[in-house]
């Protein structure tokens, strides 16, 4: 056991999981995108990529309550391929390259949402990096996931690209470094989140993205520089 705590008067633990775990990893996951509206915001792992995380390429935590896995969230050690994430931010070289944890799936059953838990996860699953040997953190969400970007920026990630991943699949590349430096910028812009050429031109002109905001029934990206 990691951590613990409570949700209302439910008392929750959290261990870092292993291969034992995969049977309830994917019962947990079938929960959470049956309970979606739209599907397409999550694409859950399967079982080889949960035992690749799980057999030594990254780290994957999970809260139990009563010793039923209710939610779960991984990081990777990701593969060098011509796919990674560190290109999209400017990194060239393997050494650096090999530095770059990705923030994976974080899932919490619909039964439990609305207690903080993937801040809380988060929180918890970032004590555990070795800053020593990992200098930079990188996650994709897709425009529209206004759940998953909320978590990103909570935890001072920023926005660093904005493009086709994964087989076309437009993509928010967000990244931070670690240790956290919190920014200095001199310039704002506040862009609607369907405006993808707009935010795709700031962000080559060196803006990064660090909020958002409600803007009625739309949503603003704040952009600095």
């Amino acid at each position: 056991m990691i951590a613990t705590g409570f949700l209302a008067n439910e008392r929750y633990v959290v261990h870092v999981l292993n291969e034992t775990h995969i049977p309830e990893l994917t019962v947990l996951q079938q929960e959470v995108v049956d309970a979606l509206p739209n599907k397409a915001i999550l694409q859950p792992l399967d079982n080889e990529e949960l035992s690749f995380i799980l057999s030594g390429n990254g780290f994957m935590i999970g809260v139990f309550v009563e010793g039923k896995l209710i939610a779960f969230r991984a990081l990777l050690e990701p593969m060098i391929d011509e796919e990674h994430l560190g290109y999209d931010i400017g990194l060239k070289t393997e050494k650096e390259l090999r530095k770059v944890l990705y923030q994976e799936i974080s899932n919490v059953h619909p039964d439990y949402r609305g207690h903080g838990l993937q801040r809380t996860m988060a929180e918890i699953i970032m004590q555990q990096v070795d800053e020593s040997k990992f200098h930079t953190v990188c996650a994709t969400v897709m425009p529209g996931n206004i759940a998953s970007l909320k978590d990103k920026f909570s935890q001072h990630m920023h926005i660093a690209a904005l493009k086709l991943k994964y087989g076309g699949k437009l993509r928010y590349v967000f990244m931070k470094s670690l240790p956290y430096k919190e920014h200095k910028w001199a310039e704002e812009q506040f862009v609607p989140m369907d405006n993808t050429e707009a935010q795709q031109q700031l962000l080559k002109s060196g803006f990064i993205g660090i909020s958002m905001r409600a803007d009625g029934p739309d949503w603003l990206i704040q952009y600095v520089k």
